[in-house]
């Protein structure tokens, strides 16, 4: 897979589709890599008109890992947020919004359609507020404003996620199906293997507990985007599973009320995740929003 310099580090990316057809960003979330998105569903956007562009967050995959950082302990983060504090960060969203400018800038790319999930999402929300005119279109998956009086997660679920990352592949495996099935879309039929297979591949490009730590901080740091959300003019949709345990469909619904004509498609059945059953409906979704533009 080809990379880039953007922002200051190297950047892990893969393209899908006609280089001369509008590009579409796709930012992946809290600690994942960028085969998260599948190379089928990047296809069927890609059939769309689209050049489909992925790539490994900061941190995580084969993107630069910033080891001259150090990494917030769990303990350090909680205490921070008990006493009501945001926890120090390492870096913040805005920098990792700045990356996904840079991997833009590198591909020739005035503007794009961005696309996130999860902390993707944030990620995503941040460049539209931002960076306004690099922005075409706006699609914020499972994500949320970061508002503090928005419901929590499910106590299992935040469990699930936070577990200690596992070093040795068998137990990194047996980790990564316990949270797939935690997190899951209860709607639809969870298929061990595809998602055994997925996770082996994703051991095999490379774990990095450190990475996962600062992002997480950066998450816990960013506040509230709520208030900000009002200038973003990007024509924005929101999708967001009504069965989420991790970022509750209420936070879906408090994006798109916060961005001005924003539309929503809230997903009954869907967790916090993105079953293959439910990619026609959401890449319709995307490339018919994409369209407007």
């Amino acid at each position: 897979m080809p990379r880039a310099r953007a922002n200051g580090i190297e950047i892990e990316y893969d393209a899908f589709g006609r280089s001369d057809d509008p590009t579409l960003l796709l930012v992946m979330g809290f600690g994942a890599q960028m085969i998260l998105w599948r190379e089928d569903f990047c296809e069927m956007l890609a059939a769309r008109g689209l050049r489909v562009v992925r790539f490994d967050n900061r941190d995580v995959g084969l993107s630069t890992k910033l080891d001259h950082l150090a990494a917030p302990s769990l303990a350090e983060m909680g205490g921070a947020i008990g006493r009501g504090v945001a926890p120090a960060a390492p870096y913040l969203l805005s920098d990792m919004a700045a990356d996904a400018v840079g991997l833009l800038d590198a591909l020739g790319a005035a503007a794009g359609h961005v696309v996130g999930a999860s902390m993707g999402g944030m990620i995503a929300q941040t460049i539209a507020i931002e960076h306004p005119t690099r922005v075409r279109t706006l699609v914020s998956i499972m994500s949320t404003t970061g508002a503090p009086d928005l419901p929590p997660p499910r106590p299992e679920a935040v469990a699930a996620l936070l577990a200690p990352v596992a070093t040795e592949r068998e137990a990194a495996v047996e980790r990564g199906l316990a949270m797939s099935r935690a997190l899951g879309s209860p709607g639809y039929p969870f298929d061990p293997t595809d998602e055994r297979a997925l996770i082996e591949r994703t051991f095999d490009r490379g774990v990095y507990p450190a990475g996962v730590a600062r992002q997480l901080a950066a998450v816990l740091a960013a506040g509230s985007r709520r208030e900000k959300l009002a200038s973003v003019r990007a024509p924005t949709l929101v999708v967001h599973g009504a069965a989420d345990p991790i970022i509750p469909v209420e936070c879906g619904r408090d994006t798109a009320s916060a961005i001005p004509g924003a539309r929503l498609l809230e997903i009954e059945g869907m967790g916090h995740d993105l079953p293959r059953a439910l990619w026609p409906t959401i890449v319709d979704a995307i490339a018919k929003h994409a369209a407007v533009a």
